[in-house]
């Protein structure tokens, strides 16, 4: 419908995405992220955050369907696995040491 095309081919700044369950947003996110790759935008500046690991790892497979050998520099992520790995990488800023 019209509304997730626009979401799809929405380029400038960020996007959020709210819908109910079974409305598209899965395919309507894929989507988005194959089009900003195909115009330009790299993978490893594009972040995409789920609530589940199940959609995670859809929104990984079909993106590899449609853009093969991209994937590995998607960051796409549950908010708990991406609030892990952001903790990872900057805990020395919070006065901890890197383990």
């Amino acid at each position: 419908n019209n509304k997730q095309k626009e979401a799809v081919m929405h380029i400038n700044g960020p996007m959020l995405v709210l819908a109910g369950a079974g409305s598209g947003k899965t395919s309507v996110l894929t989507n988005r992220i194959a089009y900003l790759m195909e115009n330009g935008i790299e993978p490893y500046n594009i972040l995409a955050i789920t609530f589940t690991n199940k959609v995670a790892g859809e929104m990984k497979d079909r993106i590899s369907k449609l853009i093969p050998s991209s994937t590995h520099e998607l960051t796409i992520k549950t908010f708990h696995s991406f609030a892990a790995l952001f903790l990872r990488r900057e805990i020395e800023v919070l006065g901890y040491p890197r383990a």
